[in-house]
């Protein structure tokens, strides 16, 4: 019968006596002199640096361990995996929406907010939105959308033209990498 949260994590590491193995290869700092070693002998030098016998390598013949301290170990690797995640680029997508006749002076607005956007780092996704009849200028939209990265060009560049999406033509700009 299997006891609910008993369940070992593929990813976990076998330490001290849950390692089957009867002889082990011990490296890293904490042991005098590396090499190939029996399991007992291992884990009576471990205890006597009062230290845990963590398997490292499992599949390795024989597998690889190391006498560390393994919750200084467990935190060192939880410290390193948020440092991680919040060096990872948070991409944003910024929107900008307009009609397939929109006048010069709201499209030069609109433009205006997308060069702000794309050197802030964002990302900008500009749609043409028809309503109603006016599907019929599906052409000058995609004038617009064209237009409109040409006139980005030193801002960013284009990822894809123009794609007609129901009553939705869009296209996405990325931010020029900063050298």
């Amino acid at each position: 019968m299997q006891v609910q949260g008993a369940q070992k994590d593929e990813n976990a590491l076998r330490i001290n006596r849950e390692i089957t193995a009867s002889q082990v290869r011990l490296v890293g700092d904490n042991v005098p002199e590396q090499g190939i070693y029996p399991l007992s002998k291992a884990l009576q030098m471990a205890e006597e640096l009062e230290l845990d016998l963590v398997e490292i390598s499992a599949k390795a013949d024989p597998p690889v361990c190391k006498i560390l301290d393994y919750q200084k170990y467990l935190y060192q690797q939880r410290k390193k995996a948020k440092e991680m995640k919040a060096n990872a680029a948070k991409i944003v997508i910024k929107e900008i929406r307009f009609g397939p006749n929109t006048d010069e002076h709201d499209f030069q607005f609109k433009l205006k907010h997308a060069q702000e956007f794309l050197q802030e780092g964002s990302k900008v996704k500009a749609s043409i939105f028809f309503r109603g009849r006016s599907i019929q200028f599906a052409q000058q939209g995609e004038k617009n959308l064209l237009r409109f990265a040409v006139e980005l060009e030193e801002y960013g560049r284009a990822e894809n033209m123009p794609v007609l999406e129901g009553k939705r033509m869009s296209m996405m700009i990325a931010p020029l990498k900063k050298k």
